[in-house]
């Protein structure tokens, strides 16, 4: 009996072939499954599910481009499926969105229809939502950055978890992650998986659209990476640690046996990156490394640590990724996949206001998970330093970013190079099902938002009023549509975030380096 699946996953384009795995899970007892695409078996490969009766396939195969756009049929499990390639030599049509589920049961109660922009994402690619009659669809790639599922009910859920929970702190941090535990968070943790990837209007998409995928806190647990370093480095967080990545490689990854071809050389992680003619999209595996700072040896082997969000050798393979994009020219567009925001509220002016505001603990203790906070501010000043070259080279950087719950615009300018004026921008889209942050949160954003921040010398970062608004924070459930359009040579993009209950998108329209930004 089927599972899961099929769920698509990009693998690339090169040499004209646009490249695509499928997984699939069914129970283990079954005949091997069969995926045909073109009326040819294609090759796969085979891994059981941890914590499950069941195994994971994946398959893998090439659609070589042509002049026009085509409608790739393929069959698997009794089931017809498609997805469209983009035509040679052009730009894909993608989608982005983030925090697909819920972090507390009592959110659901407040979500009528949980999976509604699931639905309409599906219309759009579909061309049957179609806005003052201009389609919208098909779309290419669905990019999903972050929170695809939500391992939190485990503290409530798994009994062992629980008793856990209520030991003493000292006894709680020594306690040894036992093989009963192990097996229960297997399972809770292909249980989530398989179900909410399973729902009809989040499995659709996943069959339609090749997927690229990196994960965030709720992947793991929430705030991972951000705990003191004692709590951070217990037997039980790292073996819930390793148990979330052992699932995000098979679920989210489709690593089965090895990493998927896209994942950049040099480093251990999950950091990968794409060339698709003219446009690269850099994504940045924010978990894996992440950890506190240690004042503690004890805590830490003996090893007295620094905080990070990635290692030195990770940073090393995204830079000479971004060198050889560099060396081998003909980039126009850099999309950068950050899971976190690089350009939000800073938290010492949000300290200032929630100083005199009770009962936002979980707001403060979620900002301090974020770029802005004081620990990170270093590597991300590097980081931004680092795509400020890349962008005074001629090529357009754009930021893609969810997690906080809301749809946002934000900038980074530099006038640095030369006296001329440099620019990022960054799409904030969050959330396609997690409900929008309350009144309260919101309120603290909107007034901060407007304050500029200066990174460095001749360097600051700020937030847009939203488009055809007046405010820098649209606080609904939303997701993003990121559409190319060459009329009149201008390779640029068209940013739209569709908010829920309204008809309309709101745009922002992102030129290459020589318009305006």
């Amino acid at each position: 009996m089927k599972r899961l699946g099929p769920v698509l996953q990009f693998l690339g384009c090169e040499q004209g072939q646009w490249r695509v795995s499928a997984l699939w899970a069914q129970d283990s007892a079954d005949a091997a499954p069969v995926l045909t695409a073109g009326g040819r078996p294609v090759q796969l490969a085979q891994a059981s599910v941890p914590g499950s009766t069941c195994t994971a396939w994946r398959f893998e195969f090439a659609v070589a481009q042509t002049a026009a756009v085509q409608e790739v049929a393929y069959s698997i499990g009794g089931e017809q499926h498609g997805f469209c390639v983009p035509a040679r030599d052009t730009m894909p049509s993608m989608a982005y969105a983030s925090c697909n589920g819920f972090s507390d049961p009592t959110l659901m109660k407040k979500v009528k229809e949980p999976n509604a922009l699931w639905a309409r994402l599906g219309r759009l690619h579909a061309g049957t939502d179609r806005v003052d009659s201009q389609s919208y669809g098909p779309l290419h790639l669905l990019l999903l950055g972050g929170d695809q599922v939500y391992s939190d009910a485990m503290w409530a859920v798994i009994p062992e978890l629980k008793a856990w929970c209520a030991l003493p702190r000292d006894k709680r941090f020594k306690a040894a992650f036992t093989a009963t535990l192990r097996r229960k968070i297997e399972a809770h943790f292909s249980s989530i998986y398989l179900d909410r990837w399973s729902q009809p209007e989040v499995a659709t998409m996943l069959a339609r659209l090749p997927t690229v995928m990196m994960w965030d806190d709720h992947d793991i647990m929430d705030g991972w990476g951000s705990y003191p370093a004692e709590q951070h480095q217990c037997p039980v967080y790292q073996g819930i640690f390793e148990v979330a990545r052992n699932a995000f490689a098979l679920f989210q990854r489709q690593a089965l046996g090895a990493l998927p071809p896209a994942t950049l050389p040099g480093q251990d992680q999950h950091n990968s990156a794409w060339r698709i003619g003219e446009l690269g999209l850099l994504v940045l595996d924010m978990r894996s490394e992440r950890r506190p700072r240690s004042g503690d040896a004890q805590a830490t082997g003996g090893v007295l640590q620094a905080e990070q969000v990635l290692s030195p050798k990770s940073w090393a393979a995204v830079y000479q990724w971004l060198a050889g994009q560099e060396a081998a020219g003909g980039l126009k567009h850099l999309f950068v996949m950050s899971s976190i925001p690089v350009v939000h509220p800073g938290l010492d002016l949000i300290e200032k206001v929630l100083g005199v505001l009770p009962g936002q603990q979980e707001m403060e203790d979620d900002l301090r998970d974020h770029w802005a906070s004081a620990p990170h501010k270093a590597e991300r000043l590097r980081l931004i330093h680092r795509l400020l070259q890349v962008a005074a080279r001629g090529v357009r950087v754009t930021l893609l970013s969810g997690d906080v719950h809301v749809a946002a615009l934000g900038v980074i300018e530099s006038t640095r190079e030369g006296g001329k004026a440099c620019v990022i921008n960054q799409l904030t889209s969050s959330a396609i099902v997690h409900p929008t942050s309350s009144a309260m949160e919101v309120f603290v954003l909107e007034h901060v938002a407007r304050h500029e921040e200066q990174v460095d010398r001749g360097i600051t970062t700020r937030m847009l009023e939203f488009p055809t608004t007046s405010r820098c924070i649209k606080a609904s459930r939303n997701f993003l549509t990121l559409q190319p359009d060459a009329a009149g040579g201008e390779d640029r993009y068209w940013a739209n975030w569709w908010v829920e209950g309204e008809p309309h998108p709101y745009t922002k329209v992102v030129h290459t380096t020589t318009a305006p930004a």
